[in-house]
């Protein structure tokens, strides 16, 4: 399957679940609870072993060892910026945690910000963008799941109970699995590993839980969270981009990577946290959907009109 087709096929696993989910939002008694056991299935069943198989195939040399780092900087200067926005958006408890979620993570992976890269700089750009994007499981799972459950239980439960003795973070122990794996000198079996079948059920699996947590009259009640969110996803994210890449000498492809990932919108992890551990799940949902939208009609675009700028040595 070309590359093109899977990302055809990706976006079909986005909509239809999503507008599944929304469907089925009124027929199931408990829809949250239903997501929320849905989403843990993913985490434990599904996601490991997608994690295991493209960490232990990854190879970092010279300057693409930057991207994993430009990642992890690109997310906190979300935060920083969305903890300083909290001046103008005074939100409280989970609504304050949700929000800074929200302002954190970004869409970085192939059905936005890595597909972007492929459009804009070919096959070279797609695997750098995965370079880029392998921070974003150890950041999730150490960073910012910690954190929704520390907003929501009120209370800290300790590092061995977090990490080691929650199968949610499953993930994060296969990456470790994957680097140690690689330490050791241990090939990667060569056999085929249906790795778009096992995205494909994943990605659908989360537009699902979202669309069973969205309501579309919620979309015009958080307006100033959403102009807020804007601003810093589109504005001032990349301006700090930006500016810290004109004080480095790095190759034109890697610099281009780390740019047009700077304008990437909200990521559905920050809907996955809300569900998981009941955050403002509304608000979370809105958030991601009008900032997606805004980031498809209007930056989506601009990008494309300005990738001349983007792509110069």
């Amino acid at each position: 399957m070309s590359i093109t087709a899977r990302f055809l096929l990706f976006q079909f696993v986005i909509i239809a679940p999503f507008l599944l989910g929304t469907s089925l939002k009124k027929r199931v008694t408990d829809a949250e609870g239903t997501a929320r056991r849905l989403i843990r299935i993913n985490l434990i069943g599904i996601e490991p072993f997608i994690a295991l198989w493209s960490t232990w195939g990854l190879k970092l040399t010279g300057e693409m060892a930057l991207l994993p780092l430009s990642g992890l900087f690109l997310v906190l200067a979300g935060l920083a910026f969305g903890r300083a926005s909290l001046a103008f958006v005074p939100l409280r408890g989970r609504s304050r945690a949700t929000f800074l979620i929200s302002s954190s993570i970004a869409n970085h992976g192939f059905t936005m910000g890595a597909f972007i890269c492929y459009l804009l700089m070919g096959e070279q750009g797609l695997g750098l963008a995965f370079l880029f994007l392998s921070y974003f499981l150890l950041y999730v799972f150490t960073v910012i799941f910690p954190y929704a459950r520390s907003v929501s239980s009120g209370e800290r439960t300790g590092i061995v109970r977090e990490y080691v003795l929650d199968l949610q973070n499953m993930p994060l122990a296969t990456i470790a699995l994957g680097i140690a794996l690689q330490l050791a000198g241990v090939p990667r079996p060569a056999a085929a590993f249906p790795v778009d079948l096992f995205m494909i059920v994943s990605i659908s699996l989360y537009y699902l839980c979202m669309g069973m947590n969205f309501t579309l009259s919620d979309m015009l009640s958080s307006n100033r969270e959403n102009v807020m969110l804007a601003l810093i996803k589109f504005v001032a994210v990349p301006a700090a981009a930006a500016l810290c890449l004109s004080l480095l000498s790095l190759d034109p492809q890697v610099k281009a990577v780390i740019l047009i990932q700077a304008f990437m919108p909200a990521a559905i992890y920050s809907v996955v946290a809300s569900v998981l551990f009941g955050l403002d799940t509304k608000l979370a949902s809105n958030l991601f959907a009008v900032n997606t939208l805004a980031f498809l009609f209007l930056v989506l675009p601009l990008l494309f009109v300005f990738r001349g700028y983007i792509l110069a040595p």
